[in-house]
């Protein structure tokens, strides 16, 4: 798989989710604007990797900015660095000279075996990637992306952030004809943990325990809303981009429903909405699995247990 992603407290999850898993292998990790700007989402993926001892895996930044608009970051969640909450070893994966499109294109097209793609971030560099190599298409397994939502956005009323930012990139991708597993907020919000699954990460013992527990923490100041709901319920830290790897290490964890999904391109209070045609009411043919349920339990597991594998 390459993992398109712009490190971010969540992205950081969603990578050592995937390189703990024996069921997917990590070959090309790619970097876009999103949660913070550019150059720091790129050093964000280095110094994961030298977190995790994997200066194996290549690293190659991606474009600069959304296709049409003005970069929009979410800096008020991820904090100056990107990765605020604990500090991160230095990087010692050597900077890729290539672009994320050429480096992608390299791979699917060297690959004994189809590639999934995994987007966490903005939908740039994967629409540049389908439209500069068409030919290409049909070596991609699948595209996961963690982005949209069918009942309501978090950046604006309608919209969620990832597909807001570069809405004209997402329609791209959402039209190319491939296999789309799309995680929007409708499933994401599901997949909460709370504090004492975040101790018990920190209880490990380890530096990546350690680490990610503050970078956990910092996340939950500053996206959990701190109210009881009616049911008493206790809001949870929402674990979005994990979802997109979770489901490729184990799809029951969720329930997916096979439905078409449209993207809004043009200026207005809807700009950057998913269209989810939930009820078929269009009549025209699915093009994505979007994902509506989530076992918590399993799911909050399989955290743990990733993180527990590394040093």
């Amino acid at each position: 798989m390459v993992l398109d992603c712009d490190p971010g407290h969540d992205d950081a999850v969603a990578l050592f989710m995937a390189l703990a898993s024996p069921a997917v292998s990590v070959e090309l990790v790619t970097t876009c604007a999103g949660n913070q700007r550019p150059e720091k989402t790129f050093a964000n993926a280095r110094r994961l990797l030298a977190l995790a001892g994997r200066e194996d895996i290549p690293v190659v930044q991606g474009s600069p900015r959304p296709l049409r608009r003005e970069l929009i970051i979410a800096d008020y969640v991820h904090g100056e660095s990107g990765i605020d909450g604990a500090e991160l070893p230095e990087a010692t994966v050597e900077p890729d000279g290539r672009r994320a499109v050429e480096a992608i294109a390299q791979l699917v097209e060297s690959s004994d075996e189809p590639i999934t793609l995994v987007a966490t971030g903005p939908l740039t560099n994967i629409a540049i990637f389908l439209l500069a190599y068409p030919d290409l298409r049909d070596r991609i397994a699948q595209i996961s992306i963690m982005g949209g939502a069918c009942f309501g956005g978090n950046y604006s009323a309608a919209a969620e952030f990832n597909i807001y930012v570069d809405p004209e990139a997402a329609d791209i991708v959402f039209n190319a004809g491939v296999p789309i597993a799309m995680f929007g907020l409708d499933v994401t919000h599901k997949a909460q943990i709370f504090t004492p699954e975040i101790e018990a990460i920190r209880a490990l013992g380890t530096r990546t325990g350690e680490v990610f527990a503050g970078l956990l923490e910092f996340y939950d100041r500053s996206t959990t809303r701190p109210f009881l709901a009616p049911d008493d319920h206790v809001e949870g830290l929402h674990m979005h981009d994990p979802c997109a790897v979770a489901y490729l290490i184990d799809p029951s964890l969720f329930t997916m429903v096979a439905t078409r999904v449209d993207i809004v391109t043009s200026d207005g209070p809807t700009l950057g909405a998913t269209v989810v045609d939930y009820n078929a009411s269009s009549g025209r043919e699915p093009n994505a699995l979007v994902g509506f349920d989530i076992d918590r339990d399993r799911f909050a597991h399989l955290l743990h247990t990733s993180l527990a594998s590394f040093a």
